[in-house]
């Protein structure tokens, strides 16, 4: 017996191959020659800035959002989904690690009682009873003879960390979404206002002008005019209220909140903030393999290549290893009990199904080719949103200037117009066009400046900014680990420490 199992473990470790392509990540050919300074607006390596990326949305200097955000990690609906996802991930590679040790156990145990007595008849007899026991234990154990089991391992390992890459992900996500649709509700407030403001003027104006008419100073017409303009600005204002209404139940949705009323946001800034102007050297491609997406693709590309030796294993011959133990008695005087003892090799090969394993072997690499471009177009997207971000950054900035003096002059303009009005040296469709003037303008202002912050908040999330190592006590809520473990003998795969990933960079 000792001698067969030694035999056994040393076929299993001296298999002839491990089939299979070895994984390697895919070069990125463009990626070393490739870099985005702001489009000219960098400053020198001496000033290079700390972009704490981790909790970048600290440069607002706004307490309300860093609050939302931290809410919207631990109360999220789709961040306790990818938790979860994580966990069975890890109960998906104990599964394939489980296959090294023998994979068929099986334990049978009977026992009988005859009870046999006889009635009448001319036949003599008597009444008998019988007790029968057995008990069986079979094994089978495949030798890893080809590296079946071996890849399954590998593939498990790769989809593990990749849930865990995927769940840093959507943190990144998240936290831009938050960070958006949080000034997104602040510039349809400061909208709102701006509406109520103008519209307050353009009132004025119209009771300005139903005075003069009911005077006869005026014609109609201004009258009508005034009004229109009045009423349309004043029209606006229900729509706003509508987006505003619409906005904070996105928000309430990241929170994992039921929509209505937050008190958060009942203490709003009277602005947008006003972002310190970046003084970046500049940003090394190799800077982006950092990200949590990229990374994610890049483990299920790997995850995927491991399929391909599993499924050329099957056009080999399987070895696997037998043995079986039985014992039986029964409860008649004298008769002996019974014990058996076997042990011995076995092949199984699917000889008739070559064409059947091929293609399923093409399929897996078809697959992994698909995760390669994937993996391939996740880094050229993340230069792009990078690079787009860059240049909204800078250009929004140059116009936010040019807006600024804009809104000067709009106001001026009105002012002066109003007075020649009142004085009689204009018409008031002078004052009329001044007014839309200013409207508009307020609005592009407010506008670009909230476009600007978005930009902001593009540029970190295409950095791939914003998640944090989340330990595995925090990866779903503890009612949920409690309700989990009264279902599942969940062992220790809900406490025990995540495994340090090895082509983890951080966020450095």
């Amino acid at each position: 017996m000792k001698r067969l199992v030694a035999i056994a473990l040393a076929l299993s470790l001296s298999a002839c191959a491990t089939l299979g392509p070895d994984y390697e990540e895919p070069p990125v050919e463009w990626l070393d020659a490739w870099e985005t300074d702001l489009h000219g607006h960098a400053g020198s390596s001496a000033q290079q800035a700390d972009l704490q990326l981790e909790s970048w949305w600290k440069v607002f200097d706004d307490p309300i959002l860093s609050g939302l955000i931290e809410v919207a990690n631990r109360e999220n609906p789709s961040i306790r989904i990818a938790g979860l996802r994580i966990l069975e991930s890890r109960a998906q590679l104990g599964i394939a690690k489980a296959t090294r040790f023998p994979q068929a156990r099986q334990a049978t145990a009977a026992a009988t009682y005859i009870d046999s007595r006889e009635h009448g008849g001319s036949a003599s007899g008597g009444d008998q009873s019988l007790g029968s026991y057995q008990a069986g234990f079979n094994l089978g154990w495949e030798l890893d003879f080809w590296g079946r089991f071996q890849r399954g391992i590998e593939s498990a390992d790769a989809a593990f960390f990749a849930s865990i890459y995927n769940h840093r992900d959507l943190q990144v996500l998240l936290n831009a979404q938050v960070a958006d649709l949080y000034f997104a509700y602040e510039t349809t407030l400061l909208r709102i206002e701006i509406a109520k403001d103008n519209a307050a003027t353009q009132r004025r104006s119209f009771e300005i002008t139903t005075r003069r008419f009911e005077s006869g100073e005026d014609s109609e017409l201004d009258l009508q005019q005034a009004k229109t303009q009045y009423l349309a600005t004043l029209s606006s204002i229900p729509s706003l209220e509508i987006t505003l209404t619409q906005i904070r139940n996105a928000l309430a949705a990241l929170l994992g909140r039921p929509p209505g009323d937050m008190p958060e946001l009942s203490l709003h800034p009277k602005s947008l903030p006003t972002v310190d102007p970046f003084v970046i050297h500049d940003i090394p491609g190799s800077l982006l393999m950092r990200r949590s997406d990229i990374r994610a693709a890049a483990w299920q590309a790997a995850a995927q290549s491991a399929q391909i030796g599993i499924s050329e294993a099957d056009l080999y011959p399987s070895f696997s290893l037998l043995g079986t133990i039985g014992w039986s008695d029964n409860s008649v005087s004298g008769s002996p009990g019974t014990t058996s003892l076997g042990i011995g090799p076995a092949v199984a090969w699917n000889l008739f199904d070559r064409g059947l394993i091929r293609n399923n072997v093409r399929i897996q690499d078809a697959r992994l080719q698909q995760a390669i471009e994937n993996y391939q177009n996740s880094v050229l997207q993340a230069a792009r949103e990078l690079d787009d971000a860059a240049i909204s950054i800078v250009k929004t900035r140059e116009k936010q200037d040019v807006l600024a003096q804009s809104v000067h002059a709009a106001e001026r303009s009105l002012d002066l117009a109003s007075a020649r009005y009142r004085q009689g040296y204009a018409d008031f469709q002078r004052v009329l066009d001044a007014q839309r003037a200013v409207a508009a303008q307020s609005e592009q202002e407010l506008i670009n400046q909230s476009s600007h912050v978005s930009a902001v908040i593009d540029f970190y999330k295409a950095m791939g900014g914003g998640w944090r190592v989340t330990p595995i006590e925090r990866l779903v809520p503890d009612a949920t680990r409690t309700t989990m473990e009264s279902r599942s003998n969940w062992g220790d795969l809900l406490t025990a420490p995540l495994p340090v990933i090895p082509d983890d960079r951080g966020q450095d």
